[in-house]
C-alpha cells in the first residue's frame, strides 16, 4: 500500500448493497481506495440487503462476485482480507422502522465522524428511505446522501424525488452521481481549455465547425429488461451523460473550480440550449432499436427477443443535432449520439475546427481537411489533435492529417483511479464539484421531455439497426444532411 491518509474516517452505508452496481462498482472501487491508503483504518461499511444471510456467507459471496471484476493483477487477497475485516452485512427492508432502529444501534455502538448513505436502489423509494433515516435519528450535519441515476422517469417525477431526500437532507449534503464526471479524460477537459490558452483562444464558434459526442455500447440489457424497457435510451444516458458532456465542452469559464463555481457554468448551458419544437424533434432527432446481428464474433439476439416481448416501442439507440443559443455557440451544431449493441464500446467527444478560409495547395483544394481534436473518454484514454502536414520529398505539397496524441497510460504510465473511486472520496471529502445540482438536473429535463412528448404526439419512426452496426442508417442522413459526417477514426 502506498499513498497519504487524507481522509476522515466514515461510515459507508450501502442500501442495495448487494445488487449488481455495488458488486461490480462501489465495493471494487472501495477495495482499491484501500490499497492506495485512502480509506482509514477506522472506516467502515454497512452493506445493506433484503436476504437474511451470515455473515460468513456474506463475505465468501462478495469476494466471489468482486473478484471478478477486479484484474488478476490488482487482486491481491491479503489487501481484500483487509477490507472484508471493515464490512458488515446487514439484513432491512425499507419499509420497516424497526430495521432502521437496529441498524442505528449498531453504527452508534462505535460512530464514525462522517456519514455517507449511498443509495443503490431504485428511485422510487429514495424519499421512503430518507424518512426512515430521519425518523430513526441517523442523519447528522456531517452525512451526505448519494443518488443513482436515472432519478425519475420525467420532470414531474425528479421533482417528487428530489424533493422528498429534500424533505430530510440539505441541498449541501446530496451527491446526485453521474460517473462519467469522474472519469480522467472529462476532467482533463477542463484543465485542455482553461489551462491552456492556445485552445481556450479558439473555443468558439469563429472557429469551431461542429462538435460530436458519442457514446457507444457493445452490451445490451444485461440484467435490466424491466428498467430499460421502461426507460429507453434517452432517458438512461442522454438526460445525463451526454448532456453533461456536452456542458463541459460547452461552458464558459467559472471564475475558479469551486463546486458552485463550475456547476453555475453548466447551468448556464443548459438553459440556452434551444427548446425542441415538434418540426425539430421530427428533422433533428433519430430513434433506432437493434435487431439481431453478431458482436465480437458472437451472434445476439434482437431487442425483442431478449425482453421476450412482440413489440415494443423503446428505443435503444438516439441521435439529436442540438443546438446552444448563446455568444460563443451561436450557429454551431452539437450531433449527439448513444446507442447499445453497436460495433464498438467506446465514449469521445471530437471537435471539428473550421476549414482554413482560402485553400493554396492544390492538393489541399481537392481533399480538404480540417483539424479535429478528438478526446477519448473510454475505453483507452486520451487526447488527440489532428492537423494537416506536408508528406517529405519531393514532387510538390502533398498533404496528410497526422496525429498529436496523447495517451494517458503512455504518458503517466499507472493505473488510473475508477470514476467510482474518485467520486465515493469526493463525497467522503464532501466536495460536490463532479456531482449535479438540483437545477441542473430539472433544466435537463425540461429541454429532453419535449423530445419524448414529440416522438409520442407524431408516431416517429422507430428505425431498426443490425447489432454490432453502426447504428441506423437515418442517423447518417441526419448528419450527411449538412455536409458532415460521423468521425471515424478507422
Amino acid at each position: 500500500m502506498a499513498g497519504k491518509r487524507e481522509l476522515s474516517a466514515s461510515d459507508i452505508i450501502i442500501f442495495g448493497g448487494t445488487g449488481d452496481l455495488s458488486l461490480r462498482k462501489i465495493l471494487p472501487a472501495l477495495y482499491h481506495r484501500l490499497r492506495e491508503d485512502q480509506l482509514p483504518p477506522e472506516t467502515r461499511v454497512w452493506v445493506l440487503g433484503r436476504d437474511a444471510m451470515e455473515q460468513d456467507a456474506f463475505q465468501a459471496k462478495t469476494r466471489e462476485k468482486c473478484e471478478g471484476f477486479i484484474t488478476a493483477k490488482e487482486f491481491v487477497a491479503s489487501d481484500w482480507d483487509q477490507l472484508a475485516k471493515r464490512m458488515q452485512y446487514v439484513q432491512l427492508d425499507a419499509k420497516k422502522t424497526e430495521d432502521f432502529q437496529q441498524l442505528k444501534a449498531r453504527i452508534e455502538e462505535d460512530p464514525r465522524p462522517v456519514r455517507v448513505f449511498y443509495l443503490s436502489t431504485p428511485a422510487g423509494i429514495f424519499g421512503a428511505i430518507s424518512q426512515q433515516l430521519a425518523d430513526v435519528g441517523l442523519i447528522t450535519p456531517e452525512s451526505r446522501v448519494v443518488m443513482e441515476k436515472p432519478i425519475g422517469y420525467d420532470l414531474k417525477s425528479f421533482r417528487e424525488i428530489n424533493g422528498a431526500v429534500l424533505t430530510h437532507f440539505d441541498e449541501t449534503q446530496i451527491y446526485r452521481i453521474d460517473h462519467y464526471l469522474g472519469k480522467e479524460t472529462v476532467q482533463n477537459l477542463l484543465v485542455l481549455r482553461f489551462a491552456n490558452n492556445v485552445f481556450e483562444r479558439i473555443w468558439n464558434g469563429n472557429t469551431i465547425d461542429h462538435v460530436q459526442i458519442t457514446v457507444a455500447e457493445q452490451t445490451g440489457l444485461e440484467s435490466r429488461h424491466a428498467y430499460y424497457d421502461d426507460a429507453g435510451a434517452t432517458r438512461d444516458m442522454v438526460q445525463n451523460h451526454l448532456l453533461q458532456l456536452l456542458c463541459l465542452v460547452a461552458m464558459e469559464p467559472p471564475n475558479q473550480v469551486t463546486p458552485d463555481a463550475v456547476r453555475d457554468e453548466k447551468l448556464k448551458v443548459l438553459r440556452a440550449l434551444r427548446p425542441m419544437t415538434p418540426d425539430m424533434v421530427l428533422n433533428d432527432t433519430v430513434r433506432g432499436q437493434y435487431g439481431k446481428g453478431s458482436v465480437k464474433g458472437q451472434s445476439v439476439e434482437s431487442y425483442l427477443e431478449e425482453i421476450e416481448k412482440k413489440s415494443s416501442n423503446t428505443e435503444t439507440y438516439v441521435a439529436v443535432k442540438a443546438w446552444i443559443d448563446n455568444w460563443r455557440w451561436s450557429g454551431i451544431p452539437f450531433y449527439l449520439r448513444t446507442g447499445k449493441r453497436m460495433h464498438e464500446r467506446y465514449s469521445e467527444i471530437v471537435i471539428y475546427f473550421s476549414q482554413v478560409p482560402h485553400a493554396i495547395f492544390p492538393d489541399q483544394q481537392s481533399h480538404p481537411v480540417s483539424n479535429k481534436l478528438v478526446i477519448r473518454l473510454q475505453p483507452d484514454e486520451y487526447i488527440n489533435f489532428q492537423m494537416v502536414t506536408k508528406v517529405p520529398g519531393p514532387g510538390g505539397y502533398r498533404l496528410k492529417p497526422v496525429n498529436l496524441k496523447l495517451s494517458l497510460g503512455d504518458e503517466f504510465g499507472e493505473r488510473f483511479p475508477d470514476a467510482y473511486e474518485r467520486l465515493l472520496m469526493d463525497v467522503v471529502r464532501g466536495n460536490p464539484t463532479l456531482f449535479m445540482r438540483s437545477d441542473e438536473v430539472e433544466a435537463a429535463w425540461q429541454w429532453i421531455e419535449p423530445i419524448l412528448t414529440g416522438w409520442g404526439q407524431s408516431n416517429a419512426p422507430l428505425h431498426k439497426y443490425e447489432a454490432g452496426s453502426r447504428g441506423p442508417q437515418q442517423a447518417d442522413a441526419l448528419i450527411m444532411g449538412d455536409k458532415r459526417a460521423w468521425y471515424s477514426d478507422e
